[in-house]
């Protein structure tokens, strides 16, 4: 009982997945509309070549009528067949490959727009590489089989369909022996089918590990060549590049083996059909020319049995890729918002955190009972030992994620009942290591801010401390960046996000160890930008080195998810507490960048 069900719910599935894709095709109906009607002058033209040369040619023409006449004007009537059906092949190929081209175009930038959608918590569990293959590898499966794959086998349907009337038409017994072997071969093709889609989805997923793998090494290539570790990554791409290639082959050998078993079938037909029908030819019951035509199209009949078990192996594959694909479509962002959320006016920068307790999910508590009352303009620097809860903490406050009991407020607005937008359009943040992106540097200064005049964007880097090196570019703010802003240093990079949050002038802004990994001299240039940017805002400064809070109005230290001490950097040093224990281990390092302890 539990395996029926367990077969029933597969082709439950199969057929969602196999619905799901074609109702991609409704936008496009007229296109498709005028391919199948191309196809269909196609298949007729085809299945007129047998009977046209075995009845009418060779039956009529050469043996009862003798024509030269006739036998002229059936090869000119070829002529102008063959040139027309050429003309109605390239209408349905282009037609149809539109279709299939469109319909994997617009499921792509679904399945794109889809992941800008989700949450945070949902990208920071999931593997870039992952989905990456998703996007573009099980798409490109799918794209197979909804182009090529679907003029294949709605023309190879057609076409049989076609072959098996035409063939009862002419001999129904010789027909039915033809064609009984049908249902054992389409029971053949379903049970590889399945074995197909399981072997395929299992090498799409080590495909997803390799490209995973590959990204991971591509986008770390600084940290493994200084801690030499080319070799170990070597062997660990080949040991995954393997898994692959063996995944690969299960999938190969499943799909070689569906066409000679199906084929077998048809072979075996043709068997039969030689022999029953010499048996009627030499009895009288059937000429010779029909015999030619009947065998003619049990002939063309080999060639699209073929196809469509190639064809049906490849949709086994898309199958599988379509499920991956709508495994993440299917799923839920975590953070929506509320009905009837409101647009957060423009803010003057109160914030409240009322009994704010916070845990990523399945994983234990990081924020317990956080209560804190910010004034407008306060700056506010979170210091505590790594793990202590401070960034779990500002991630909050854009709603990367919500807090599993209490409440955060903005100047008296709970942030679950704002339009997410609204919220995040008025937080800036720059964190410790930016992104900047592979365009302009004026275009990553503007990130955010469509519409900024070239003015306002000069005027943000030179707030930023960014102008003057900008310029030093042949091509100015029109220098285009590489992957990640690689091809500027930290300092570089950290000023034009500077600048970026700048333009955008945030209300609230938050600083997640903006100065941490930069030299001296970088870091003063990247402070004094930061304290423009700070001015006359609500700010939260996440940071080790004292000489970026020693300004701060509040300094909030956090251990292990909770508040433990408040006050000005000379309140807290004048206790006995944790800050100024970190301040002391400041003190005997030699270094002196002011490390309060990550």
């Amino acid at each position: 009982m539990e395996k029926t069900n367990k077969k029933a719910s597969t082709a439950n599935k199969k057929t969602s997945t196999g619905l799901r894709l074609l109702a991609y095709l409704k936008p496009y109906w007229k296109r498709l509309a005028v391919g199948v009607a191309a196809m269909l002058v196609v298949t007729v033209i085809n299945l007129s070549y047998p009977y046209i040369v075995g009845v009418g040619i060779f039956d009529h023409v050469l043996t009862i009528k003798k024509s030269q006449a006739l036998l002229n004007l059936a090869v000119l009537a070829a002529l102008v067949i063959i040139i027309s059906k050429q003309l109605f092949t390239f209408l349905q190929n282009y037609s149809l490959h539109y279709v299939g081209q469109r319909i994997v175009t617009d499921l792509r930038f679904q399945l794109f727009q889809h992941l800008q959608n989700m949450s945070i918590g949902f990208h920071e569990t999931r593997r870039t590489g992952e989905m990456v293959s998703r996007m573009i590898n099980d798409i490109t499966l799918i794209q197979s089989s909804l182009s090529v794959g679907l003029i294949q086998t709605i023309f190879i349907s057609v076409e049989l369909a076609g072959i098996v009337a035409i063939t009862f038409y002419l001999h129904w017994r010789l027909a039915f022996l033809a064609f009984i072997v049908f249902p054992l071969a389409v029971l053949v093709a379903s049970r590889v089918g399945n074995l197909i889609r399981t072997v395929s989805r299992l090498a799409q997923e080590k495909t997803a590990d390799l490209a995973s793998i590959l990204q991971e090494t591509l986008s770390g290539i600084r940290i493994i060549k200084a801690f030499t570790m080319e070799e170990q990554e070597k062997d660990r791409f080949r040991r995954k590049n393997e898994a692959n290639f063996q995944a690969n082959l299960r999938s190969a050998k499943a799909s070689a083996l569906l066409t000679p078993l199906v084929e077998f079938f048809f072979l075996l037909a043709i068997v039969v059909v030689l022999w029953y029908g010499g048996r009627e030819v030499i009895l009288g019951k059937l000429t010779v020319g029909e015999l030619i035509a009947f065998f003619g199209y049990i002939a063309m009949i080999t060639a699209p049995i073929t196809k469509m078990t190639q064809q049906f192996s490849l949709f086994q594959q898309a199958f599988a890729a379509a499920d991956r694909v709508f495994e993440i479509m299917d799923q839920e962002p975590e953070i929506k918002e509320a009905p009837g959320a409101i647009v957060l006016p423009k803010i003057r920068g109160e914030m409240v955190f009322s009994g704010v307790s916070f845990a990523y999910p399945k994983g234990e508590v990081v924020l317990s009972d956080i209560n804190l009352h910010i004034q407008p303009g306060e700056i506010v620097a979170l210091v505590g030992p790594s793990g202590a809860g401070k960034t779990s903490l500002v991630n909050l406050i854009p709603r990367f994620y919500d807090p599993i009991t209490g409440s955060i407020y903005i100047d008296g607005h709970d942030i679950r009942k704002l339009q997410l937008a609204s919220l995040r359009e008025q937080i800036g943040l720059v964190p410790q290591d930016p992104i900047l992106f592979g365009v302009s540097i004026r275009e990553n200064i503007s990130y955010g801010r469509v519409g900024a005049t070239d003015e306002e964007i000069i005027a943000a880097a030179r707030a930023a401390n960014a102008h003057d090196f900008i310029m030093k570019f042949p091509d100015g703010y029109e220098t285009v960046l590489g992957e990640r802003g690689q091809t500027v240093s930290g300092g570089e990079r950290q000023r034009i996000a500077v600048a970026r949050a700048l333009l955008r002038n945030p209300g609230i802004l938050i600083l997640d160890e903006a100065t941490s990994a930069l030299d001296v001299k970088s870091e003063q240039l990247v402070q004094e930008a930061l304290e423009r940017l700070m001015k006359g805002r609500t700010a939260f400064i996440i940071a080790h080195r004292l000489s970026t809070i020693q300004f701060a109005n509040r300094i909030v230290v956090l251990d292990r998810g909770r508040i433990i001490e408040e006050g000005t950097h000379s309140q807290l040093l004048a206790g006995d507490g944790l800050y100024r224990r970190l301040y002391n281990r400041w003190l005997k390092d030699t270094g002196k960048r002011g490390d309060t302890g990550g």
